[in-house]
């Protein structure tokens, strides 16, 4: 009985119920381009005219202004690193470029690993909810109705919440895992091809010239090699 490892079990070449690995990789690189492009644009913006979107209050101090244009700043560098890596993801998938696809599968790792540190961070200390509603705007809706719940039914929503983000996010990274594997088995198999190609033409030479060499010397007749 033939054994199968448990990444070739869960590996498949289609996701989202009908799209391609590939599709879907290509999609997904798009998707996130387009989202960092439009928060590099807004910080963009943001610093050009800090007066139109001022984010601090003009009660602060100018060390924290500055504080928050370094933020900014630091920000819209993140945003363009993403816009590079997304980038890179959508041209590996296109072009069948299996290293290109690493970066941004790291980065989902990454951004996964986080999400699961905030998820653990609330089952330890779940009173964090409320001071995080406390610190909301009064005129936050539901904001009353929120707080007034037990801090066991706020652990419950809230990990319901980000349970099905991780779900989510561990289906995309299962995605772009298949397309890297899908790229690099592609790319592995026309090597493999080219490299038999080559030594059949080299070991077998043509048909016709192999007819046409006579023999070096012609077999004996039957009844001399009997006698």
């Amino acid at each position: 009985m033939m054994m199968i490892s448990p990444w070739d079990r869960w590996f498949s070449t289609s996701c989202c119920l009908c799209c391609h690995v590939r599709t879907g990789t290509i999609i997904l690189g798009v998707w996130y381009m387009l989202i960092n492009a439009v928060v590099l644009l807004i910080l963009l913006t943001a610093l050009n005219d800090p007066e139109q979107y001022h984010l601090t209050s003009a009660e602060l101090a100018n060390d924290l202004d500055v504080m928050d244009d370094a933020n900014m700043c630091i920000a819209s560098a993140i945003s363009l690193l993403m816009i590079l890596i997304c980038g890179m993801a959508t041209y590996g998938a296109y072009k069948l470029r299996a290293a290109w696809i690493i970066p941004f599968f790291c980065y989902q790792i990454f951004d996964f690993a986080l999400n699961t540190l905030v998820a653990v961070s609330i089952v330890v200390y779940p009173n964090t909810i409320q001071d995080y509603l406390q610190q909301l705007p009064d005129n936050f809706p539901y904001k009353e109705e929120i707080a007034a719940l037990s801090n066991v039914c706020l652990v419950l929503i809230v990990l319901l919440f980000i349970s099905c983000i991780l779900g989510f996010k561990a289906y995309l990274i299962a995605c772009v895992w298949n397309c890297y594997r899908y790229v690099s088995s592609r790319g592995t198999s026309e090597i493999l091809l080219y490299v038999t190609t080559n030594d059949t033409t080299v070991l077998l030479p043509p048909y016709d010239d192999s007819v046409s060499v006579p023999p070096k010397q012609a077999p004996p007749p039957y009844s001399t090699a009997t006698a």
